[in-house]
């Protein structure tokens, strides 16, 4: 497993995603989601937002968007949803709200003195 640092917590804004590259080509969304949304999801900031990282690629669609979908939160826990054709994911699991198979992956996230990295 590799860690990749990704940027710093202060680069991030809460409730929008940002997409990286990992080693491999691999890409994630990256989410700096409130607390009150986040419930106990991803990794706690230091300012008590928390942290999750998805795969970008839409299972659906096949498309590099998830960075870019509308978080929300279902049954008190945290959603994305793809930009596209609207497809929900939970964000503490990657599983798909649609009843089927569908998944995203989803990634380790640590923080060191501000600096957010993903393992993969």
């Amino acid at each position: 497993m590799s860690r990749t640092r990704i940027c710093t917590t202060a680069q991030l804004t809460p409730g929008l995603g940002a997409a990286a590259l990992l080693e491999g080509n691999r890409q994630v969304a990256l989410f700096r989601l409130h607390a009150a949304l986040a419930g106990d999801a991803g990794t706690p900031g230091p300012d008590g937002t928390r942290y999750v990282a998805v795969d970008n690629i839409d299972p659906y669609t096949g498309a590099a968007v998830m960075s870019r979908g509308i978080v929300g939160e279902t049954d008190g826990r945290p959603t994305i949803a793809s930009p596209l054709l609207k497809q929900k994911f939970f964000l503490d699991t990657g599983a798909s709200l649609q009843g089927d198979d569908k998944a995203l992956a989803c990634y380790d996230v640590s923080i060191d003195d501000d600096v957010v990295y993903v393992e993969a």
